[in-house]
């Protein structure tokens, strides 16, 4: 790595990290660090938004995907203007005037404590095995460009990003997150000109080589069948529409952002713009990953049969051996960008989660006795935000050690895209059907509720166990236990209260 590269590289990345640390403020609370106060314009949080899409695992995972197969991941991003829709309509609102920062009191409220439990336990299960997707990806262009010890990388990394989101809270990790995806965009376009400017009969070559490739046409979206086996162009479709709801309307990562905003109105432009940002964007990396398998096939330069074995490896690999000095520095630098931001982002909300969903009922008590202290003892009220607030920096470095550990355990994954769809598919373990049990005007019994959870599992455990235990019957792609388990949980919690009401 060139001299130049290296400073571009350390003094980007230390930047972000004393950026965040810059927004410390002594003597702030719990509820300043998770909500920022109610004072984030709309455009930094809908570029905070943007941010948490595009990850590392958009970053490198989605050029390797293109560049090992087509573009049937794209159809992901394009079921994201539905739940943005939804979010702006109808999420925003409903969390900006419900009085609290956790996305899962109005479980409690519905069905009981256990429902809130339930999703909290989920959504923290999710974001974990996010963070270690995340963590791993950057560890990826430091091994291949130094021979880094990728061990060591995701260690370091993940003690700058735990810092910071300890240091700054929800403020620092918002507005990280927005200058990081104005970077992003900017070197993806650059490494984007290089390559497709770089092909010997011009730009036009990357699209003819790509269309035609021996292994198919590189652009195709997928096979519109019906077969639920395979990741068609209708699997990814639904598994799309049902885990972007789930992250707009469930999803502690967005809910904090909406009561970030300074106003409804921001909030509702945040959840738009974010969204419909991220469908050009993910297009530009697919399109990186069909230049990239152009522009090695048209023999501008060779690539390593070890790398290519490794699709993921593929992009840095380019950025390393492929761009100019400085340029490299800058697109390292933005890949780090991608993946802080988003971890950053899981660490602070997951955090939340746990002061509101776990500590508070459970330990503090912290509405009542908060709310007494405040009118008759502000000094032990004040100690009392100074307990809380420990709590929540406590938890993220927790968090944010155990994301570490799932990074570890990552290493040995070879679509880190196919893992985490996977992962999150499970791991949601349909509660965006209980959302929706909640939301409509049936009055859903707490007992069918219950019932349903219990199937939803027994469902999504089947489906993502049936190949690997060899269960009979048809074995369908594990992107769609998110879907079949939202849809058990939603129509058995609905059909046995239409039931119990019946024989009453």
């Amino acid at each position: 790595m060139h001299l130049i590269d290296f400073i571009i590289f350390i003094v980007f990345t230390l930047g972000v990290v004393v950026f965040g640390c810059s927004f410390f403020k002594k003597g702030s609370s719990a509820d300043e660090f998770t909500s920022a106060g109610h004072s984030i314009p709309g455009w930094v949080v809908g570029m905070s938004i943007f941010a948490t899409y595009v990850s590392s695992i958009s970053y490198i995972g989605y050029p390797g995907k293109a560049f090992a197969a087509d573009w049937n991941a794209f159809v992901f991003s394009l079921s994201i203007p539905i739940a943005s829709y939804f979010a702006a309509k109808y999420f925003v609102p409903f969390y900006r005037h419900s009085g609290s920062v956790s996305a899962y009191t109005f479980l409690e409220e519905k069905f009981g404590a256990w429902a809130r439990l339930y999703a909290s336990a989920c959504y923290l299960l999710t974001q974990i095995a996010r963070m270690g997707s995340i963590l791993y990806l950057l560890a990826v262009p430091m091994y291949i460009l130094m021979g880094w010890d990728m061990h060591t990388v995701i260690i370091l990394t993940s003690i700058g990003i735990i810092v910071y989101s300890m240091m700054g809270g929800l403020k620092a990790v918002i507005w990280a997150d927005a200058i990081q995806g104005i970077i992003l965009i900017g070197g993806a376009l650059l490494c984007l000109g290089i390559l497709m400017f770089s092909m010997p009969e011009g730009p036009m070559q990357t699209f003819e080589l790509a269309a035609n490739s021996p292994m198919g046409n590189k652009f195709s979206l997928g096979a519109f069948t019906s077969d639920l086996t395979t990741s068609t162009f209708w699997v990814c479709l639904i598994y799309g529409i049902f885990i972007n709801l789930q992250n707009y309307g469930i999803d502690q990562n967005y809910v904090q952002r909406y009561h970030a905003a300074k106003t409804d109105k921001d909030a509702k432009f945040s959840a738009l713009f974010g969204g419909y940002l991220f469908i050009p964007v993910s297009a530009l990396f697919f399109l990186i990953g069909s230049a990239l398998y152009s522009y090695y096939e048209a023999g501008v330069a060779s690539l390593p049969a070890e790398i290519q074995a490794k699709p993921d490896y593929v992009f840095p690999y380019f950025i390393v051996n492929g761009l100019p000095v400085g340029l490299r520095g800058l697109l390292i630098a933005s890949i780090f960008a991608a993946g802080m931001s988003t971890v950053s982002t899981s660490v602070t909300s997951a955090a939340t989660i746990i002061l509101t969903d776990y500590v508070r009922p459970f330990f503090l008590k912290a509405r009542n006795v908060a709310d007494h202290l405040r009118h008759h003892d502000p000094a032990d009220h004040h100690k009392h935000q100074k307990l809380e607030l420990a709590i929540v920096r406590l938890s993220s470095f927790g968090v944010g050690l155990l994301g570490a550990c799932v990074a570890i355990a990552m290493l040995s994954v070879e679509s880190i895209i196919d893992a985490w769809w996977t992962l999150s598919s499970i791991f949601s373990g349909g509660m965006l059907g209980l959302f929706l049990l909640g939301c409509i005007p049936q009055k859903i019994s707490r007992f069918a509720a219950f019932l349903g959870c219990v199937c939803g599992i027994i469902v999504i455990g089947w489906i993502s166990l049936a190949e690997l235990w060899h269960l009979p019957g048809i074995h369908l792609h594990p992107y769609l236990a998110i879907v079949l388990g939202t849809t058990t949980i939603f129509l058995v919690g609905f059909l046995l209260t239409l039931l119990l009401k019946g024989k009453k």
